[in-house]
């Protein structure tokens, strides 16, 4: 399965979130959406974006936008990072990797000469139409919500 390109519909995958609930992304449609795949819970830059996505939350639901920040990590890991940032911002898991592999963010990454798979953090926006309209790769943390915002207010 291939990444999502601008204007593909949402990938037909389903996960569960930090209690255990199941989403269907494919039935989020009607509202925009953003997918956001970050390394790993609690790690400081990962932190950090699942903070700014938080303190943005507010704006996103003014604009009926749905927030879904996506990792491999387990229900329970994910509860223990909401519950010590008080993070709003839905955490989802995929520990199976499924969703990972239909968005293309598991990925072939080196780090101090060690090649290793892991999630390239990245994020996706999805019109009310469930349409892909914008992607950003490669994310640098700093400024990234923010970005992600101004993107949906012009959808």
């Amino acid at each position: 399965m291939s990444a999502p390109a601008i204007g593909d519909p949402i990938p037909n995958v389903k996960l569960l979130d930090a209690d255990g609930a199941a989403i269907d992304l494919v039935a989020m449609k009607g509202a925009p959406l953003v997918v956001y795949f970050y390394p790993k819970a609690d790690t400081p830059g990962c932190t950090t974006e699942a903070q700014d996505f938080t303190r943005l939350a507010p704006e996103f639901a003014h604009l009926d936008a749905q927030v879904l920040a996506v990792s491999r990590d387990a229900p329970a890991k994910l509860c223990k990072f909401r519950d010590k940032y008080g993070l709003t911002v839905r955490l989802a898991s995929d520990e199976e990797g499924a969703v990972c592999e239909a968005f293309g963010t598991w990925v072939e990454k080196q780090n101090y000469g060690r090649t290793y798979m892991g999630i390239e953090r990245s994020t996706f926006l999805f019109g009310r139409d469930g349409k892909l309209a914008k992607e950003w790769r490669k994310v640098r943390v700093k400024g990234h919500a923010d970005a992600v915002l101004e993107a949906a207010k012009a959808l």
